[in-house]
């Protein structure tokens, strides 16, 4: 297959080249003086991915990118989980595809359609170069929720009417040479997510699921991937430090202190477009199901469906990224004695999970690079919520980083 370079592409790779090349003519001069010419090519470490849906996680990826990209030269690693993984930084990360449905981002650069309404997510970084990756109208299917047009265009979606179509799809993402799909679709994209995942298989790319629509926990999508020799990570990610992982932690600590959990819950209120898609609570099934089986799963005795509730709770618009968590346990301690733990968490939602994305997608390229498929069952458990095979956190992060230094296959 020919492979079409796009001209921020090009532009990259000649950054990259700028120190080589000052080399070869040093060493081009130096002959006169009898000194080796040495001729080493520059290392193509770099990660090549198209994202669905460019909202307000898109763009706190795409912003991350940029900022670590200018603080790799000065140990800035705030926020970071790993500075590399295996070979790969998160500057090494390269948007070359974006699909879309809102009208006011589809046709521009990635690097400006994440500023685009109606991300409202913070602005930690607004100096973004061009990505050369122009947004691409994509397939609606029940990605977009039909509550979602009585609300001010400010705060909801604005679909084009005319689609992509399916060999539309595929072809930009064999043309842009697109390594591994990163799907961050709205909750509910149960057809939409498919969809995709589909066009993925077919275009031969990897597959990181960020979102609460089961491909990876789902056997016979695992298998197509795993029969294609394609990673694939999911599902539903796992914030860096928000409610699911909190949650977790404290009953596992109760768990591990003999403390037995009586009843606990979750409320989460927010106020970008994740949250007003979740207002038509037929959307959450999926969602409902990775969260509580996420805590379920560490709990040790699991509690009946009565006396566990976690999920979305409300939309406050002016809270914008801004998620605020309430999390309650109720449990007894020595003696039978009662006990209970009330907490509240504010967090910028979709910093907290571009600080995983950028891992996921990169322990995502390190199998590629290891000629690995299918299931990623270390990645997916430390960094997804709904993993075919869940783990506490301390085993998930073990077994992550056997992973990345080679000593586990998946």
């Amino acid at each position: 297959m020919v492979r079409t370079w796009k001209t921020a592409q090009v532009v990259s790779y000649l950054r990259d080249c700028v120190e080589q090349i000052r080399q070869y003519c040093h060493n081009f001069l130096a002959r006169a003086t009898e000194q080796p010419l040495v001729w080493k090519f520059p290392a193509m470490h770099k990660i090549r991915i198209a994202i669905v849906g460019v909202g307000n996680c898109a763009s706190s990826l795409l912003q991350g990118i940029n900022f670590y990209r200018d603080s790799s030269g000065n140990g800035a690693d705030v926020g970071l989980m790993h500075r590399k993984i295996g070979p790969y930084q998160p500057q090494d990360i390269e948007v070359v595809a974006a699909f879309d449905i809102d009208r006011r981002k589809v046709g521009i650069d990635a690097a400006e359609a994440i500023f685009a309404l109606p991300n409202c997510t913070k602005v930690f970084r607004e100096k973004i170069q061009p990505t050369g990756a122009i947004v691409m109208m994509g397939c609606v299917f029940d990605g977009y929720a039909t509550h979602m047009r009585d609300y001010d265009a400010k705060r909801t979606f604005l679909p084009l009417e005319k689609e992509s179509t399916r060999e539309q799809i595929i072809d930009e993402l064999r043309c842009s040479g697109a390594e591994i799909m990163v799907n961050y679709l709205p909750v509910g994209s149960e057809e939409a997510t498919r969809f995709y995942a589909a066009c993925a298989l077919e275009a031969n790319l990897a597959f990181v699921n960020n979102i609460p629509v089961f491909i990876a926990s789902d056997p016979a999508w695992a298998k197509r991937f795993a029969d294609k020799n394609l990673p694939i990570v999911g599902d539903d990610i796992k914030a860096q430090l928000g409610a699911t992982v909190l949650h977790r932690t404290i009953v596992d600590l109760f768990r591990k202190r003999g403390v037995k959990v009586e009843r606990t819950y979750q409320l989460n209120t927010g106020g970008n477009t994740d949250f007003l898609n979740m207002l038509n609570r037929s959307r959450l099934a999926s969602k409902k199901a990775s969260k509580t089986e996420a805590v379920q799963s560490v709990i040790g005795e699991r509690l009946a469906d009565e006396n566990i509730h976690i999920g979305p709770s409300d939309y406050v618009p002016w809270q914008n990224d801004n998620k605020i968590c309430f999390i309650r346990v109720e449990g007894k301690l020595f003696g039978d004695v009662p006990m209970e733990l009330d907490v509240k968490l504010s967090v910028e939602d979709s910093p907290n999970s571009a600080g995983v994305a950028i891992d996921a997608i990169r322990c995502c390229k390190l199998a590629l690079d290891r000629g690995k498929g299918g299931v990623l069952h270390s990645a997916s458990a430390y960094f997804s919520k709904h993993p075919p095979v869940q783990m506490t956190d301390d085993d998930a992060h073990r077994s992550v980083e056997e992973f990345i230094s080679g000593a586990r296959d998946s």
